[in-house]
């Protein structure tokens, strides 16, 4: 979330895409495992099918989308050491600070992008994609405020709203998925080329621009979390209907 896009997110987090097959990674695990065993053993596993199913399995976790998300993790450490070096207001390395939050940001599309497109769906990349997310853009905001370049109400204010979509998703779950929205699409970029201007040490006009981009990240982060909250509300009551209107007719 740099002058260039991020993915989006919740916003930041909602719009992730999955990883891995596990379903596809057990078949293969199991058709190794049962081609080696035969008449010979009494149809017992050969010595080595038990090391090349989890070889499988391994594979599926170890894929490259799944690799960019635990290179987006790694980032956020270097890119507060980045960020903060030097007393934290030196511009050359606020320089490489922007280059590794813009790197990050980047990953994030494309390991979406690369799981989708080759049904690399796992466990690990669905907890991980957006603990990566929220990982690097809360490091950014709170270096941010700490340096005092932003005002801490900013930084509650977004963290806040990501946190509380997150944990409004797992809580309506049960009755249906909330949908990214184009204007979570829209905050989530918004938010990233924002962030990454303030990273960035601007003067002149360009401090000035990016103080307005940083306002229209705010107001896109409040009105879409409400309209995330709405989309809750009507979803669990949708859902609540449907579950009763099934009992009455099991019922009946």
């Amino acid at each position: 979330m740099t002058g260039v896009p991020a993915s989006a997110a919740g916003g930041s987090s909602g719009a992730h895409g999955a990883r891995g097959s596990g379903a596809a990674a057990g078949g293969a695990a199991s058709e190794v495992s049962g081609s080696a065993s035969g008449p010979d053993n009494g149809g017992k596993p050969a010595r080595g099918g038990k090391i090349a199913a989890a070889a499988v399995n391994q594979a599926s976790v170890w894929n490259v989308a799944n690799l960019l998300t635990m290179l987006r993790l790694v980032l956020v450490p270097g890119f507060v050491a980045l960020m903060l070096a030097n007393g934290g207001y030196d511009p050359a390395w606020r320089s490489l600070a922007w280059a590794a939050f813009a790197i990050a940001m980047i990953t994030d599309l494309f390991d979406g992008h690369l799981a989708r497109t080759y049904n690399l769906v796992t466990d690990f990349g669905k907890i991980a994609d957006p603990i990566a997310d929220k990982a690097i853009m809360g490091a950014a905001l709170i270096c941010l405020s700490a340096l005092g370049d932003l005002p801490w109400w900013v930084t509650a204010v977004i963290l806040g709203r990501e946190l509380g979509i997150t944990l409004l998703r797992f809580l309506v779950i049960r009755y249906g998925v909330i949908p990214a929205s184009r204007g979570g699409k829209l905050k989530t970029l918004t938010q990233g080329v924002a962030v990454g201007m303030y990273v960035l040490a601007l003067t002149g006009w360009l401090a000035t621009l990016r103080f307005w981009v940083m306002a229209v990240a705010v107001v896109l982060t409040v009105v879409t979390g409400l309209d995330y909250v709405r989309q809750a509300i009507v979803l669990r009551r949708q859902g609540i209907a449907e579950r009763a209107a099934a009992l009455e007719e099991k019922e009946a």
